[in-house]
């Protein structure tokens, strides 16, 4: 069992001013816990009052953010390594001046360095889920019911199937009606474009994913170039996608010019507990190639390196962003039917973390 200490005595706490003229008062504040799950992810929750503009963390780790108008999303900041860190909150007044800022420092201690932490690496951004609403700094919702090009019958809402619950996000599909068409389903698509995208990385999503004939989840990337050159010369990086009728059977697929929809390059491997417990689909990605993998690095499911890379085989050192949805039928997810008992159903999501 870790041990691990956590300093709540507060280091420092100053104000640059007094409150404005016209009388507003704010306070500087914030709770810091160690995950439950991970001894080295720190959890940070603003506790500051009053009326104030912006947030600024320094982490103590050699990181720290750019002013943030977010007042209510849990950080969690990864610390790979052993170590006591100082943690310090600057809130900015109302007259967005150096003269009028309140900071409060904490500090915290790790006990042990992180056991799958890899030498070079830095986790350069995470969603833990652990906040009370999903980040709009992380996430937009993509809505509609015109198919998404698969003749899916789902219609994707505007965050009525998303939420968090107990630190996982929980994307939920719904029956509306039993007619099986167009808008019969609601669900969720939600993508991290213009707000987070990458380029080469170790990501990893840790899910559960949904049962029955006819959903069709997918965690999944798109080149931040679509609206530019549009689909398959963007690049889609399928890291783990599953279809219900056939179940603990997942995938994981690249489309590019010279290889999209039934002729992407993937594979596939059994995992029966897909759908009851929560699992790791990761993903190595660099200049040379691309290396999907299940729960360790080591059990790997596709790997995809064309020797001679063009822009019709290697769309992929440009940036991507994330997509995670639940669809229902289409051109792949219903080619056994819809089987309408099944419904509700959910995909829960612990986490998605990008190291570089």
């Amino acid at each position: 069992m870790t041990l691990i200490f956590v300093v709540f005595t507060v280091i420092s706490m100053s104000s640059c001013s007094s409150s404005s003229d016209e009388g507003e008062e704010y306070t500087a504040g914030f709770e810091l816990e160690i995950d439950q799950d991970n001894p080295n992810l720190v959890n940070l929750t603003n506790t500051s009052e009053g009326e104030y503009l912006y947030l600024q963390w320094n982490y103590g780790n050699g990181n720290s953010s750019s002013k943030e108008t977010d007042k209510t999303s849990v950080r969690s900041i990864h610390y790979p390594q052993k170590g006591t860190y100082e943690i310090t909150l600057t809130v900015w007044g109302l007259r967005n001046s150096l003269t009028d800022t309140k900071t409060i420092t904490k500090t915290v201690s790790i006990e042990n360095d992180d056991p799958d932490y890899v030498q070079g690496e830095t986790l350069v951004w995470s969603d833990e889920f652990n906040g009370t609403s999903i980040s709009s700094d992380n996430w937009t919702f993509e809505t509609g019911d015109g198919g998404w090009g698969n003749q899916e019958l789902q219609n994707y809402t505007n965050g009525d199937n998303a939420e968090i619950v107990d630190g996982k996000l929980i994307i939920t599909v719904r029956k509306v009606n039993d007619n099986k068409l167009a808008g019969s389903y609601t669900s969720t698509r939600m993508i991290t474009w213009g707000k987070q995208e990458f380029t080469y990385g170790r990501m990893e999503i840790r899910a559960k994913l949904p049962s029955g004939t006819g959903v069709w989840p997918a965690i999944w990337m798109l080149g931040a170039n679509l609206d530019q050159v549009g689909w398959p010369a963007c690049g889609e990086i399928d890291i783990m996608e599953y279809v219900g009728f056939e179940p603990n059977v997942i995938h994981a697929t690249v489309h590019t010019p010279s290889g999209y929809a039934g002729d992407g390059n993937g594979n596939s491997k059994t995992l029966e507990t897909c759908e009851e417990e929560f699992h790791t689909y990761g993903m190595i990605w660099d200049k040379d190639k691309i290396q999907f993998y299940t729960d360790s690095q080591e059990n790997v499911t596709h790997t995809y390196s064309p020797a001679n890379k063009t822009a019709n085989n290697w769309p992929f050192n440009k940036p991507h962003f994330f997509i995670l949805n639940i669809a229902v039928g289409g051109t792949w997810g219903g080619l056994q039917g819809i089987d309408n008992s099944i419904f509700p159903q959910t995909m829960e999501v612990d986490y998605l973390r990008v190291y570089q």
